[in-house]
């Protein structure tokens, strides 16, 4: 396993909006989201900052006495994610009507990509130098690879809930919040090598 800092910021965006009426819960909250990528999709730049929206619902609240429905509830959620992490807080704080949902931190493609080889490298090495000493104990002089098998996986990439506390909605007079202050920790890429070999 290698370490490595995570270079990747997942953050999450959500809106919820209640009402009698689910057309008009529907609509408040598309407007909510069309307002929120007017102000993010300026502020977009690949590999920086990308947008994306997530998980649109509108469902009933039902009574707890007679199982009837007493209202509609929806919720959006709006997904900005890169390596720019003062330019993705930055633009979150911009946007009106959405609160931070959720953090998460983890390991961009390429960032994976220049640690992977590394891991893999001492993976097989570590394996060659067992299979070699597993041979001596036995009194052979060597061995011959059968088969084998190499996986990855990256751990460590644990997303954390923000809540109100962190991000509170905004104003009525639509002031800019703080932008949020993020700090990535590190993660592991793991590479396993395994397989069967012949004593000779």
């Amino acid at each position: 396993s290698v370490e490595v800092a995570q270079d990747l910021l997942v953050l999450t965006l959500s809106a919820t909006e209640e009402g009698s009426n689910a057309a008009a819960v529907q609509k408040r909250l598309q407007q909510v989201v069309d307002a929120a990528l007017a102000t993010v999709r300026p502020q977009a730049q690949p590999g920086g900052m990308e947008v994306r929206t997530s998980g649109f619902n509108v469902f009933p609240r039902t009574t707890s006495k007679d199982g009837k429905i007493a209202g509609w509830q929806g919720r959006a959620q709006l997904v900005l994610q890169g390596k720019d992490f003062d330019r993705i807080t930055s633009t979150a704080a911009k946007v009106q009507g959405m609160q931070v949902g959720q953090v998460a931190f983890g390991l961009s493609k390429e960032g994976r990509a220049k640690v992977e080889g590394e891991a893999q490298q001492q993976a097989i090495d570590q394996f060659k130098a067992k299979a070699a000493s597993l041979a001596k104990a036995f009194g052979f002089t060597g061995y011959t690879l059968r088969e084998v098998s190499v996986n990855s996986n990256e751990v460590g990439m644990r997303p954390y809930m923000a809540g109100a506390m962190m991000k509170s909605s905004m104003a009525a007079d639509g002031a800019e919040s703080a932008p949020l202050a993020v700090e990535a920790g590190k993660t592991q890429v793991e590479v396993q090598v395994s397989g069967a070999v012949q004593l000779q």
